[in-house]
């Protein structure tokens, strides 16, 4: 190091800071290092020339990594050669990896000595200890799997506004909802000329002693979903369901019973108090509580002619009576195909058939010949039979023939069967019982069947 440089260093320094050089000399200026020596010739000079070449190569901007490193290397070396050393009190950062709960512990613990060091407590003081260690709540809420084993907190009943004025305020539950509505059914369906519900539905509710009274509300299919606005609006109780909606009003129900889901159909509704509908199949019904007790067919063979709704609600009420095949005949086998693909796959135990109603030849082995065709009914071929009377005549003597439809009373084919000494069953056994069963669904009791039939019979 040049000493006269040195000292022309530091009498520019001790002018720039308003002293005199013995004044800088005296806080204790330490030797200057290589860097130092060449800041100090840089200031005096004013240029770097007057640096050595072999210093200033070391702060060249290097353009490879290698120039980098070696040029990193040369200022650390240049660095530790100097007298200038880190302070020994610089505290180095230190990262800790704590749990949550070492956390929480050395927050408290920190808090409590604050609290302690300002009360001038003694030192016997115990940590916090309302912390729990940390764990997973199996418990599952009541509402989800069962009955839940977490206690809660038991709270005080808010004081309410209705409770200020002594009214009772326990919960009211369905049941306990007054039903203010009067007794109103209907019959929907289209068309409904011929129809003798209405006279048969007062009889019933005469019997019962009920006050109500029952409708015939003309719906074809396009005005069904006002009809049923019109129904509820008006506050109607119940109503029956004949062709052509017994399908269709399924799709606007809440809830069937097991014969409306079996048959298909739907020909009685329950509107409740929430105006939801449960529907009812009691065709199914009327049509088993129809056949005498004395008339057996468990474990026999039926012939049933048609494949309609009808059908569906005879199939399942004869099923129920325990026969062991059932054969449809039909003049549209490609449309019965869906039929028998679900009675067979609903009820396995029976065997079921299906054949052309024009080829009916012989029907000897069959114990019950039923009807669920239109044909013969009032308007609809009214004067004909839905088979030839030959192949009538080929049925046991101790078979049933049974025709569903009740108007007329006597259909051709029952008057022909009569002639021929065969016991008949008429369809308006079958229509009088489903309205039985009907009116046990609305109100719970039984309608008197004679009474019903008397006035079916007066209006016939």
């Amino acid at each position: 190091m040049n000493p006269e440089l040195y000292e022309r260093y530091l009498a520019k320094k001790a002018k720039k800071l308003g002293i005199s050089v013995e004044e800088l000399k005296a806080q204790g200026t330490t030797p200057i290092a290589t860097s130092s020596a060449t800041e100090a010739e840089t200031s005096i000079s004013g240029t770097t020339d007057a640096i050595p070449q072999e210093q200033n190569t070391s702060f060249e901007k290097p353009t490879t990594l290698n120039n980098y490193t070696s040029s990193a290397q040369t200022v650390t070396s240049n660095y530790m050669q100097s007298n200038i050393e880190p302070s020994s009190n610089t505290l180095q950062p230190q990262y800790i990896q704590r749990t949550i709960q070492e956390q929480i512990d050395a927050q408290n613990s920190v808090v409590q000595e604050t609290s302690y060091v300002q009360s001038q407590e003694s030192d016997k003081y115990a940590p916090y200890s309302n912390m729990q260690p940390e764990t997973v709540k199996t418990d599952v809420p009541s509402y989800i799997f069962g009955p839940s084993r977490m206690e809660e907190e038991k709270k005080e009943p808010v004081q309410s506004y209705n409770n200020s004025l002594n009214v009772n305020t326990s919960a009211v539950t369905s049941e306990e909802i007054q039903d203010t509505r009067e007794n109103r059914f209907a019959l929907i369906g289209y068309p409904l000329g011929h129809s003798l519900s209405a006279v048969i539905h007062s009889a019933g509710f005469k019997s019962l002693g009920i006050d109500a009274t029952y409708e015939i509300l003309e719906t074809p299919p396009d005005d069904l979903v006002d009809r049923l606005k019109f129904l509820k609006r008006h506050n109607y109780k119940g109503f029956n369901v004949t062709i052509p909606l017994k399908l269709p009003i399924s799709l606007f129900v809440n809830e069937v019973d097991k014969y409306a889901d079996l048959a298909r159909a739907v020909n009685t509704v329950s509107i409740e108090k929430d105006r939801s509908l449960k529907a009812y199949n009691t065709d199914v019904i009327g049509f088993r509580r129809a056949i005498p007790k004395d008339v057996i067919i468990r474990g026999k063979k039926v012939a049933v002619l048609g494949t309609g709704g009808a059908a569906h609600a005879a199939c399942v009420a004869l099923v129920e009576c325990g026969v062991d095949e059932i054969a449809f005949f039909t003049r549209n086998i490609p449309n019965s195909i869906d039929l028998m693909n679900y009675v067979r796959r609903k009820f396995p135990s029976v065997t079921f058939n299906v054949y052309q109603i024009e080829n009916i030849r012989n029907l000897s082995e069959y114990a019950m010949l039923v009807n669920t065709t239109p044909i013969g009914m009032l308007g609809k071929a009214g004067d004909m039979m839905p088979v030839e009377r030959y192949a009538l005549e080929t049925l046991d003597k101790n078979a049933v023939v049974y025709d569903v439809i009740y108007n007329p009373k006597k259909t051709v084919l029952i008057k022909e069967a009569e002639k021929l000494g065969l016991r008949v069953i008429t369809g308006l056994d079958m229509f009088i019982y489903q309205a039985v069963a009907a009116q046990e669904i609305w109100f719970g009791k039984t309608p008197d069947f004679k009474d019903m039939k008397i006035a079916a019979l007066e209006n016939l």
